[in-house]
């Protein structure tokens, strides 16, 4: 086994690419690469590959070609090497010819004659032009020095004024090299001064400012494009324009509209800005999460299918409405509510012939009003029930106004035909007053008289809903997603979050994600109004589903979606929304609601936890308790929820003074223990009319108490004593009443009080005494008045509490 022969050493010993060792490892191998090791067997085939791939047919014409292409680079590389020797023959030979010039040079100067000297002085000179001794590195250099001998001695004529300088020159021009000879001139060398680098450099600065000035120039002279929202900042649009928020602020000035950079000014107005300061705008299109999610597509006509109509029944209290639904439905719910009266919001099918009718039986209770306007507003037709001896009640006439406010077809049933004293004409006229105009009398209100009780006209009044739905032709897409409203919803101990939905248009099934108000979730079971598990709910069907993460508010519209993720998403949004809305609403202390605020300060406030069994009942009942407010006492309700009544319950209302209300359930165990342990107070109630009634007696006890003075006795002073210690005692008769020792003194001097204060002492002779009574006689010392005369009256009264009833 070869170690570490890599695939790059392999490919340089062939002389290929590591690409092409690799291509051939790839078609037997996986995974390697450049400086992957190979092993002897990869090595084997490496080897046989190349060796197939560079085959010859005959070694002899191989190695002729060889030989052939050695001679070529013999011959190639001779040619090279004689080519090369050329150059340097031509170059020595330039050379040559170079030196031979300057010497010509030399020899062609004139040597300029000598002024008249001695002989000597004459010989010496030409001696030392015409043959210069040789120059070399052992012999001084000192004038002509190499000529003379020993002896002789060197003289200079002082007297004259004339140099021989072409000695001088010649010697220097003999001792210049040739190559500086040839040079004209000598540089000078410039030393760089910091001035001139800094020069330079602002000169470099200088031409960059200029090109960043003419890309500045083209791109003022471009106008931006900018995408503005619905509301924008003043700071915001002045970073998209690329601008300063004073420019933007002048420019708004200029329109009239006064901003600061933080105040949000609307699309209009941004337009207009961004125009005027050369900006091309667009409005920005937001999408938000429900219009990802949500299908909000208009269904076409061919879509359309017939469904079955909502009823809903609505009436005064105890007027029959349940009894008349138990009558349709052959059932007996009534006996099942406590106290008779429909504390919750039900949704029944019923079969009608070959049709399906789907009922919403709603409370008549004042506490439920906004049962009955949920429950008008996801209906058809409204069956006014109004009881034939008692006529048109207040609740009646609110769910007439409900009725008109949804704009759904009234059919009246005039229940209780069976007692005696029965009117309809009565009734027929009452309704008139609220432009309800019975057929009979030339309305278009359809008025059936029936009895719950005995069944009857109860087929004529189904035939008329029958005949009004056909009239408004109901028409749903059942292919589509799930669109409808959550009529009630509870905890279920069992089941966690419980919702009872009517499905509007398109089919809920089992194992959609539904957004329910502020809650999400997947259905995981779906029963129908008679408890059977279904699969499937079309349009105007009612079914009870599971599968929330919280219990949803009665009345809140659902939507079957798609997408989990971003369904979570829009849940959030929906509750930090409505988090930042309760927020914002509570009322913050300024100088025009600062005396409301104080006031406010010294009210008494009742503070209630409100648990009950539906979403639905526990609605009414806070809404029911918030009336009940007064000018002293406020009723607040900090907490409202569904489900028994826990442990977190009790520590909320413990903690911030409240009382717990519990409507239709029981506290757990652990919540009545802590409730117990902490003194907090638990009234649970089945019947609303008891929550509201011992709530207000609760209100009462709060209410500031009134006093009312009780006069006990008059006494009269006929001597005073008075005491350094002590002070002046009063020694007094009682002519009325009696006095007590907590009793209260009103001094009286001639008919005019002058003084009120507390006993301090009470006495009969050496004894203290609680009261004295009238006849006798006795010492009063009063705490702060001294001044008591002879004759003055001393009214004993006292303070009394009491409530009003």
């Amino acid at each position: 086994m070869i170690i570490k022969y890599k695939v790059s050493d392999v490919a340089k010993d062939f002389g290929v690419s590591n690409k092409e060792i690799l291509d051939i490892l790839a078609k037997h191998f996986s995974g390697k690469k450049a400086a992957t090791a190979l092993e002897e067997n990869e090595l084997d085939v490496v080897f046989e590959y190349l060796t197939r791939e560079h085959s010859v047919e005959s070694f002899d014409s191989y190695f002729a070609k060889g030989e052939e292409a050695r001679k070529v680079r013999e011959d190639a590389k001779k040619a090279e090497k004689e080519k090369k020797l050329a150059q340097q023959a031509a170059i020595a030979e330039m050379l040559k010819m170079q030196a031979k010039a300057a010497e010509e040079e030399k020899k062609a100067k004139e040597v300029k004659p000598e002024p008249k000297k001695t002989e000597e002085k004459k010989a010496e000179p030409k001696k030392a032009v015409s043959n210069p001794a040789p120059f070399t590195k052992k012999e001084k250099v000192k004038g002509d020095a190499p000529n003379r001998g020993p002896s002789e001695i060197r003289r200079v004529d002082t007297r004259s004024n004339n140099v021989d300088l072409e000695k001088y020159n010649e010697k220097y021009t003999n001792l210049t090299p040739d190559r500086l000879e040839n040079q004209h001139f000598v540089s000078k060398q410039k030393i760089k001064q910091r001035s001139q680098q800094y020069a330079r450099k602002r000169k470099k600065d200088t031409e960059a400012d200029k090109l960043r000035r003419i890309q500045l120039e083209k791109i003022k002279n471009t106008p931006i494009k900018i995408t503005v929202p619905e509301e924008i900042t003043v700071g915001d649009l002045a970073a998209k324009m690329k601008k300063t928020a004073a420019e933007v602020i002048k420019e708004l000035m200029k329109l009239g509209v006064m901003a600061s950079i933080s105040q949000t000014i609307d699309y209009d107005t941004a337009e207009i800005v961004a125009t005027e300061m050369g900006a091309k705008v667009e409005k920005e299109v937001v999408v938000t999460i429900e219009e990802r999610i949500f299908d909000i597509t208009e269904d076409n006509d061919e879509d359309l299918k017939p469904r079955d109509p909502v009823v809903v029944v609505m009436g005064h209290v105890d007027h029959g409405k349940t009894s008349i639904l138990d009558a349709i439905r052959h059932t007996n719910v009534t006996a099942g509510e406590a106290g008779g009266i429909t504390q919750h919001i039900g949704a029944y099918r019923v079969k009608v012939g070959d049709r399906d009718v789907t009922f919403l039986d709603t409370p008549g209770h004042a506490a439920f009003t906004s049962m009955r306007a949920r429950g008008a507003m996801i209906t058809d037709i409204a069956v006014l029930v109004v009881a034939a001896d008692d006529g048109i009640m207040p609740q009646t006439i609110e769910a007439i106004n409900h009725a008109k406010a949804a704009g759904v077809q009234i059919i009246v049933a005039i229940n209780k035909m069976d007692k005696l004293g029965a009117t309809p004409d009565r009734i027929m006229q009452q309704l008139t007053e609220y432009e309800l105009v019975p057929e009979e009398w030339g309305g278009d209100v359809i008025c059936v008289p029936v009895s719950a009780l005995t069944g009857m006209n109860i087929d004529k009044l189904l035939e008329n809903i029958i005949l009004v739905a056909d009239m408004q032709e109901l028409k749903a897409n059942p292919d589509r997603a799930a669109k409808g409203n959550v009529i009630e919803a509870r905890l279920d101990k069992g089941r966690g979050p419980v919702a009872s939905v009517l499905v509007k248009s398109g089919t809920l099934r089992t194992g959609d994600i539904i957004v329910a108000g502020m809650t999400v979730g997947r259905v995981r079971a779906m029963t129908d109004d008679k408890g059977r598990p279904v699969k499937e709910a079309g349009p105007a069907v009612p079914v009870e589903i599971t599968g929330l993460t919280e219990v949803p508010e009665a009345g809140d519209e659902f939507d079957a979606v798609s997408d989990e993720r971003l369904a979570r998403e829009l849940v959030e949004q929906r509750k930090s929304k409505a988090k930042e809305e309760k927020f914002n609403a509570q009322t913050k202390v300024t100088l025009d609601n600062l005396f409301e605020q104080m006031q406010s300060g010294e009210m008494k406030e009742l503070k209630i936890v409100v648990k009950a069994d539906v979403q639905g009942t526990a609605e009414a009942v806070k809404q029911s308790l918030e009336k009940l407010s007064n000018a002293e006492v406020r009723v607040k309700v900090i907490h409202s929820g569904v489900g028994a009544v826990n442990e977190s319950d009790v520590m909320l209302a413990s903690a911030s003074n409240a009382i717990i209300v519990g409507f239709n359930i029981r506290p757990d165990s652990v919540a009545k223990a802590n409730a117990e342990r902490d003194g907090v107070s638990m009234q649970m109630y089945r019947i609303i009319y008891d929550c509201i009634e011992d709530v207000e007696a609760a209100m009462k006890g709060m209410l500031a108490p009134k006093t009312r003075e009780v006069d006990l006795g008059r006494l009269e002073v006929r001597q005073t004593y008075k005491i350094s210690s002590v002070g002046t005692i009063a020694g007094c008769h009682c002519i009325d009443g009696k006095v007590t020792r907590q009793s209260k003194i009103r001094v009286v001097r001639d008919g005019i009080i002058v003084a009120d204060d507390t006993i301090s002492s009470l006495k009969r002779f050496k004894d203290d005494v609680k009261e004295v009574a009238q006849g006798y006689e006795c010492g009063i010392g009063l705490d702060k008045f001294n001044d008591i005369k002879e004759g003055d009256i001393l009214e004993a009264y006292i303070i009394e509490e009491y409530k009003e009833v």
